[in-house]
């Protein structure tokens, strides 16, 4: 019996190693999921911390080198006692947006949830005692919008925590190199976030860039553990190379699928994942009382346009103010992209990247066997598209009318547009094909 049991032991231990080097296998629960997240387009990014109070930022306390223990002494002011969960997730709900990626824990370590293995969180260290990610996971639930989870890896401080490139001067004790006290508290952190919030679309996980490149931050474990407590949540890590086995969607920060302009995604290529490029509103990611540099209405649409261009969607960020409310441009913008939402949203939602790459003039989309040429930055009156297929008719959606077009033998199509003061012309192509 004991020989059986030995035997059994080996070969459960063989299948789970042989598992774990060939490369991650996903459940039909993550499939669904994966489809579910490329179908819908935009989704808003929440960062908002304790950092929020000195409104210069999230990374303030590295940049700034403040002590750790200083620093936790913001949390015994935090009282943001305007904020509404469900109004957030209304004004969210009213830019189109199908999910919400809000901030569990960022670099300074902060919980802003309940959790029993730090009681530097936002029920123990502050006078408010209201999870307020219970409150958005409730709100979200009753509007039908889908809940993500950033995470970060890094922890300017914890004395467990590894320590990297940032967040040097705030005083923290030498690393003594023992990684596992560390991860374990992450791995009970993330249990407690999967287990006690309802259904959790994604974990996004951040600062893996903050370590050199061999350090093992034992993501075969992390991940297996996620997808064990919740199998249809998909799993992202902004670590700005190519996806590793596991993960479940592909990141590019500040910049779309292809390009490199923000220096960050020289290495990452683009895989068959689902893709997200995050980007914000203004110029900072937390907070900022002095960032009103808000990028136009027309400017976001153009840039969520873009993206789905290239098959990706947009998370677009939001710092709320540490009294909990969104800032008013932030809210105005929401609204202003919902009102193109209504009308246009269909051109990109439940799409895929089109037959034509992105081009000067702007994207393609498909849905069935419709084409959806979105014209960003109209060059003339004319453009073409070298396709592959034969067209039957073109619509300008922008105003109702059909649009002129000719196709040479080779099925290449001139298309003749007018002009628009709409962000996008788009024109519909009714195709044979597809």
């Amino acid at each position: 019996m004991k020989h059986t049991l030995c035997t059994i032991t080996i070969f459960i231990a063989c299948i789970f190693s042989l598992f774990s080097q060939q490369g991650y296998v996903p459940s039909e629960l993550n499939i669904q999921a994966r489809e579910e997240f490329r179908n819908a387009g935009l989704g808003i990014f929440i960062h908002w911390g304790i950092y929020s109070m000195l409104g210069d930022g999230e990374w303030v306390m590295s940049n700034r080198d403040i002590h750790y223990k200083e620093y936790g002494k913001l949390a015994g002011g935090f009282y943001p006692a305007q904020f509404n969960a469900h109004q957030w997730v209304k004004d969210i709900k009213a830019s189109g947006a199908e999910y919400i990626c809000i901030t569990t824990r960022h670099h300074d370590g902060f919980s802003m949830f309940y959790t029993q293995y730090s009681p530097y969180n936002i029920m123990d260290a502050t006078p408010f005692k209201r999870d307020i990610i219970k409150e958005i996971a409730e709100a979200c639930q009753q509007e039908g919008i889908r809940l993500h989870f950033y995470y970060s890896l890094i922890d300017w401080g914890r004395t467990d925590a590894p320590r990297g490139r940032t967040g040097v001067g705030t005083g923290r004790p030498t690393w003594d190199g023992n990684y596992e006290p560390y991860f374990s508290f992450m791995k009970n952190q993330l249990t407690e976030l999967l287990s006690n919030y309802g259904p959790i679309g994604a974990i996004w996980l951040d600062g893996d860039w903050d370590m050199p490149r061999d350090f093992n931050w034992k993501y075969d474990e992390l991940y297996m553990h996620i997808h064990q407590l919740q199998p249809a949540c998909l799993i992202a890590n902004n670590h700005h190379l190519k996806p590793q086995p596991g993960e479940d969607i592909q990141i590019f920060e500040r910049d779309l699928p292809g390009e490199n302009t923000a220096g960050y995604s020289g290495e990452s290529g683009i895989s068959n994942l689902p893709l997200e490029t995050c980007q914000t509103m203004n110029r900072r990611w937390g907070y900022d009382i002095n960032d009103l540099n808000y990028k136009s209405a027309d400017t976001l649409i153009q840039y969520l346009v873009s993206a789905a261009g290239r098959g990706a969607n947009l998370l677009l960020n939001i710092g709320p103010r540490p009294d909990g409310t969104l800032p008013d441009l932030a809210v105005e913008r929401l609204h202003q992209i919902g009102e193109w939402m209504k009308k246009y949203g269909h051109t990109i939602k439940g799409t895929t990247a089109g037959d034509i790459s992105p081009r000067t003039w702007g994207v393609t989309t498909r849905k069935g066997n419709k084409l959806y040429v979105h014209v960003i930055q109209q060059e003339d009156n004319v453009v073409y598209l070298p396709l592959k297929i034969k067209v039957k008719k073109a619509i300008c959606l922008n105003d109702g009318k059909k649009t002129d077009f000719t196709q040479d033998k080779s099925n290449g199509v001139i298309l003749q547009l007018r002009p628009t003061n709409e962000p996008v012309n788009i024109i519909e192509l009714t195709t044979y094909e597809k």
